[in-house]
Parts: structure tokens; C-alpha cells; sequence
């Protein structure tokens, strides 16, 4: 049988140790392109290179394998993967292992699931994983066996089509991890400050900081999940209609 064709990316960079352990276990599965940002891009959300050029280099070729970084968000990895550097599309795309959680909320402000949900604008099968540890030296080895068998599952049964799956992992020994659960997105929020800071010249500049309020964790969302040591795995529609409140708001279509 012909093996699939995986393009990998992340949000913390072509070096990050999380994106090693991704390759690492991917490889296993496929002909593996990656093409990931040159530096770190955490929280960049959906966002596009408009008003400068994107470059890439190819840091590494052989049979099956190629990789390459690029100046871009992860977003801009995605397409300049599937435009310009395999000029086709992927069987499926995997983003990460980001170093921290996507859970919840989260989800709106990660480069990681982004690049998730470019590759599923277009229809491509795709994955977004995360680890409960920001730290460099996160230990990844607990989550693999579970990294498997989603990107197996996926490989074998697909996935609707303009939806891609958020995981994420719980930062405990892997006897510990209790297995996975398929979940909804829980609700939350942050609750930020914005630092006032001073330079040498004495002028303000600020410094985002704050903690996640989680206002929804009962059972059957990933902090519920994620709190009870399960692997969370949430589907995730690029459809962000509230259906709901549609007949709500009808009465709009009688006004002129």
C-alpha cells in the first residue's frame, strides 16, 4: 500500500523538543514533510504574513523524510507545505507536541491548533497535541503510545470532513494516564494583568501576565478530563455559527 503523506508542524519552533518526539513518532507512519516557524510563534492564533516575505531552507532531506524551516506563523507553514513545498496536498497534518496546555479556551489563541485548522479549511484529516508542561525538558514519552493510536485511528477511519481533533496530554507518568476520553471544549477565561514595566530611559512599556479561570469542568470536557489524568480529545468544527440563537434573532429580518 502507498504510505500516506503527513506534513508536521508546531507553533514553539523547528528545534523545540516537542516537535522532535512528534517526528520521531510519525515517521513510523509515513513519508513525513516537515515544515515548522524558525522561532517560537506561541499565542499567534490564526495569524497570516501579509506585509513581509516568506522565506524557508531545507535543514534536512532523505528518502521518506524532508525538512524544512520557515520565517513564517504556523499558520504560513501550512500553506507554504502544502503549496510550495509538496505542491499537493497531505494525507494528513499533525501539529506540535506544544509545550503546554490548548485545553478549553485556549484553543482561540494557539498557533498549534491553527495550523490545525488551516489543514482542515481545506479538507485534510488533522491533529493538534499538547503537553501539560511548558517547561524545554517536558517529558513526552508518557503520551506516545496514545500519539499512536489517534494518528492510527485517524489514518485508518478519517475524520469529517472541515474538522481537525485537539488533544491534549496530562503531564503525569504514563501508569498514571488513565486513558482517553473524547470530550467537549470546556469554558474559561483569562483573568489578566498588564504589567507596567520601565526601560533604561525610563519609559512604560507592558508585559502581559495573568492565570486561566475555568468556569466549566464538569465531566465530559477536557478539564475534566485533563484534571482526572485522561488524554482529552475534542473534535473541533471550523462551523462557529451559534446555531441556537439564529431563531432568536429572527426578528432583525423585519426591520428595514
Amino acid at each position: 500500500m502507498k504510505k500516506p503523506l503527513i506534513l508536521v508542524t508546531n507553533d514553539d519552533g523547528i528545534h523545540a523538543p516537542g516537535i522532535r518526539s512528534l517526528i520521531g513518532i510519525v515517521r513510523e507512519f509515513g513519508h513525513v514533510v516537515v515544515v515548522a516557524p524558525d522561532k517560537p510563534q506561541s499565542g499567534m492564533s490564526h495569524a497570516v504574513t501579509v506585509a513581509s516575505p516568506i522565506r524557508y531552507k531545507m535543514i534536512h532531506k532523505e528518502d521518506g523524510y524532508a525538512e524544512y524551516s520557515c520565517s513564517g506563523t504556523p499558520v504560513d507553514a501550512v500553506k507554504l507545505g502544502e503549496k510550495v513545498v509538496l505542491k499537493a496536498r497531505p494525507d494528513l497534518v499533525v501539529s506540535g507536541i506544544n509545550h503546554g496546555s490548548n485545553a478549553g479556551i485556549n484553543i482561540l489563541y494557539s498557533g498549534t491548533m491553527a495550523a490545525a485548522n488551516e489543514a482542515a479549511m481545506i479538507g485534510v484529516p488533522a491533529i493538534g497535541f499538547s503537553l501539560l508542561d511548558h517547561s524545554h525538558n517536558a517529558d513526552f514519552k508518557p503520551g506516545e503510545s496514545y500519539i499512536r493510536k489517534i494518528i492510527s485511528q485517524v489514518l485508518q477511519n478519517g475524520i469529517p470532513k472541515y474538522t481537525c481533533l485537539n488533544v491534549n496530554i496530562p503531564a503525569v507518568p504514563a501508569d498514571q494516564i488513565k486513558g482517553i476520553k473524547v470530550c467537549r471544549m470546556g469554558k474559561g477565561y483569562w483573568d489578566e494583568l498588564l504589567e507596567e514595566r520601565f526601560d533604561p530611559g525610563n519609559k512604560p512599556y507592558y508585559w502581559l501576565a495573568g492565570s486561566f479561570v475555568s468556569i466549566d469542568a464538569e465531566e465530559g470536557t477536557d478539564e475534566w478530563a485533563l484534571q482526572n489524568n485522561f488524554v482529552s480529545v475534542v473534535p473541533i468544527q471550523l462551523d462557529m455559527t451559534a446555531h441556537s440563537v439564529i431563531n432568536q434573532l429572527k426578528d432583525l429580518e423585519n426591520h428595514v
